[in-house]
């Protein structure tokens, strides 16, 4: 539905402005259905958060993983149904662990170090992770993204371990390892996605 719903505002853009060529066009209708695909997303995630009572935790997930996810990348699946399954999930899932699982601090510590270990070592490897439909081909903004995500995990390792609030570290520790995961080989594979610099590049 939403497909066809960017694929319609796009031929009319296209009739307003006979100007715009294939691949502009391309690019128009991938941007409209990010936009038509992400708010409905947001919107029943958060929906379902404000059911489940965990609706501020839930939207603090949001904020605190963002940064490092616009730097990282990861994978993204092909069905709007699928991609909403698994934002709520991510999210939502994030947060309900977060709430309840009490963790002791000798845990906690050895789990910190672990993430932020295996994190720079995915980030080595794969980040940023982009996709087919959004490629990161130039060098500088790969370099970048990548310095990025090594400063956006080390500076989130560290206010996990020395936060006060239980809740708040459990997030960023979650919400880290989540993430981190999502940029990785196996994560791929699993959900049918090629990494755009491998394809273009």
């Amino acid at each position: 539905m939403i497909d066809k719903i960017c694929s319609l505002l796009t031929k009319k853009i296209r009739e307003k402005m006979p100007e715009v060529d294939d691949e502009r066009a391309e690019v128009i209708n991938y941007g409209l259905q990010i936009i038509f695909g992400e708010i409905p997303k947001i919107f029943i995630t958060l929906l379902i958060a404000l059911i489940l009572g965990i609706f501020k935790l839930t939207l603090l997930t949001f904020i605190l993983i963002m940064p490092y996810r616009s730097t990282s990348g990861g994978f993204h699946l092909h069905t709007h149904l699928g991609c909403i399954l698994a934002t709520t999930l991510t999210y939502c899932g994030t947060a309900f662990l977060s709430k309840y699982l009490i963790i002791d601090d000798a845990i906690r510590y050895i789990l910190i170090a672990f993430v932020w270990i295996f994190s720079m070592i995915m980030i080595k490897l794969y980040a940023p992770a982009d996709t087919e439909d959004v490629p990161i081909l130039e060098t500088k903004v790969r370099k970048k993204k990548q310095v990025a995500s090594y400063i956006i995990v080390t500076v989130t390792t560290i206010v996990s371990l020395i936060y006060p609030n239980y809740i708040i570290s459990n997030i960023l520790i979650i919400g880290t390892l989540i993430q981190t995961i999502s940029i990785t080989k196996i994560a791929y594979k699993l959900t049918n996605n090629k990494y755009g610099y491998e394809v273009y590049g």
